[in-house]
């Protein structure tokens, strides 16, 4: 089974949206495996956005994302990673598709609501971050 992480940004907690982004994943049968609310500090999202640490928006995200409170969230399924994407749509809403969750929910590229991994590879350490494995739900345990 492949995961995910998902982040509601802190505009998507201030407005309320968490219910309804995890709606829309659910109804895609992933199943919600984790769960974390949280202030994250700049430590943690200056590893989060690693990858980007040379780029201009750096700073921007950084300042953003350590803003207000976030909801980190674990999902599982087939093809987790490229369904959560396809719901999300283009990272800026001006370019995003009406019905995805960017195209009808943020306000613009830098408060754009949610966060989802890139790849299965990137949502493991992704993941590894916000979570330790015994914070997951397995649904296969009995």
């Amino acid at each position: 089974m492949e995961r995910s992480l998902v982040l509601i940004k802190p505009d998507g907690v201030e407005r309320g949206l968490s219910g309804d982004i995890i709606n829309r994943i659910e109804k895609l049968g992933l199943k919600l495996i984790g769960v974390r609310m949280l202030l994250i500090d700049r430590v943690l999202a200056e590893r989060h956005y690693a990858p980007h640490k040379a780029k201009p928006f750096f700073e921007s995200l950084v300042g953003y994302i350590t803003s207000g409170p976030v909801l980190a969230l674990a999902f599982e399924g087939d093809g987790a990673v490229d369904k959560i994407r396809k719901a999300m749509g283009a990272t800026d809403p001006a370019k995003a598709e009406l019905g995805t969750i960017r195209g009808d929910l943020s306000i613009n590229i830098e408060k754009n609501t949610v966060h989802g991994s890139d790849s299965p590879t990137t949502a493991e350490q992704e993941i590894s971050l916000f979570f330790k494995p015994a914070d997951m739900v397995n649904y296969s345990r009995k």
